[in-house]
């Protein structure tokens, strides 16, 4: 039995069937964005200087992520925190929304997790010419110029394995997490998961946004630091 998504039948009243059924990814991947810009311009909106309870929860969760980073980084790395901090907030509402019947993680999907995996590769290297120029390329030379020939390929397989081992990580687990939890609907019913499963699902969700977020600022501390 194919799986039926609220945003499909959305979109398929605007006459956009195919699209919304061979598509699911890109258009729950434009959901959690709308997601994240509609809340971003709310809690713009009602900030105060004396805040309240909402304002409050959200800013614990962002001054959390930057103590966590900047223990990492140190505080010359706070100039890429907006960059993290939005890859952590879409990939843990990507995963927790296929939660939600009716819906679908599109970080579990490799196109979704490969897009991810590209922005922070990209970013990776912008970090790396930002502080250190054309004597960047020496991170890929190894620590002596007879070594060149050798290292200058091993480094550019390495840092091409960062895209795949990125994205595949994420993709396999909240896939995984995907095709239980529908296995489970189809035995439970739609509304009637057992909690211990989707508690699970919750964990995982948030560890793999959490992983990927690290690992992200490990390359990026990588880029800043100087080549041995």
């Amino acid at each position: 039995m194919e799986p039926i998504f609220f945003i499909n039948s959305v979109l398929s009243s605007f006459g956009l069937e195919h699209f919304a059924e061979h598509f699911v990814h890109v258009t729950h991947f434009w959901l959690v964005m709308l997601i994240l810009i509609v809340s971003a311009a709310l809690f713009a909106r009602g900030v105060q200087l004396l805040p309240k309870k909402g304002q409050n929860v959200f800013e614990v969760i962002i001054e959390s992520l930057e103590n966590f980073m900047v223990d990492i980084t140190g505080p010359e790395g706070r100039f890429f925190f907006p960059f993290v901090a939005t890859l952590f907030l879409f990939i843990l509402v990507g995963n927790l929304i296929g939660l939600v019947p009716g819906f679908y993680s599109p970080t579990a999907n490799i196109n979704t997790t490969l897009a991810l995996a590209l922005c922070t590769f990209v970013y990776t290297h912008i970090i790396g010419i930002r502080f250190h120029g054309v004597k960047y390329i020496k991170h890929f030379l190894g620590p002596v110029w007879w070594l060149m020939p050798l290292m200058f390929p091993i480094e550019l397989i390495g840092h091409f394995a960062r895209v795949m081992s990125l994205s595949v990580r994420l993709f396999g687990n909240i896939f995984g997490k995907e095709m239980v939890l529908g296995i489970l609907f189809m035995l439970a019913g739609l509304y009637l998961a057992p909690l211990p499963i989707l508690f699970l699902g919750i964990l995982v969700s948030f560890i793999q946004a959490l992983v990927f977020m690290l690992l992200s600022i490990i390359y990026f501390v990588g880029a800043m630091e100087e080549a041995h």
